[in-house]
């Protein structure tokens, strides 16, 4: 006797394109455009500690020390939780077809 489509097992889990985390090479794309802005953060301060007197040179100092720790700490924060609305999909989710008649 055949089985219909009720009666085969189906999977548990069922992921869609939309479910699915960003790409590794877009990642790194983001990685390394926080640390580089970090970077240009850290490479104005220490212009302006040549430059300022006072007690402002030694605020930028401090955050010329500071920023490469940081700026490595959030690089290598490790992968993100994507949302599927994060991923540029724009088209609405939609309920997929119902099984069509059995012909055996």
């Amino acid at each position: 006797m055949p089985t219909t489509r009720s009666q085969r097992e189906t999977p548990a889990d069922v992921f869609t394109i939309t479910g699915a985390q960003r790409g590794l090479s877009q990642e790194q794309t983001g990685r390394t455009r926080r640390y580089l802005i970090s970077m240009g953060i850290r490479t104005g301060c220490v212009i302006a500690a040549i430059i300022v007197p006072g007690w402002p040179k030694w605020v930028f100092l401090a955050g010329a020390v500071v920023l490469p720790y940081l700026a490595v700490v959030i690089a290598n924060g490790g992968r993100e939780n994507d949302e599927a609305g994060d991923l540029g999909v724009s088209a609405p989710m939609q309920q997929a077809l119902p099984p069509g008649p059995f012909r055996g």
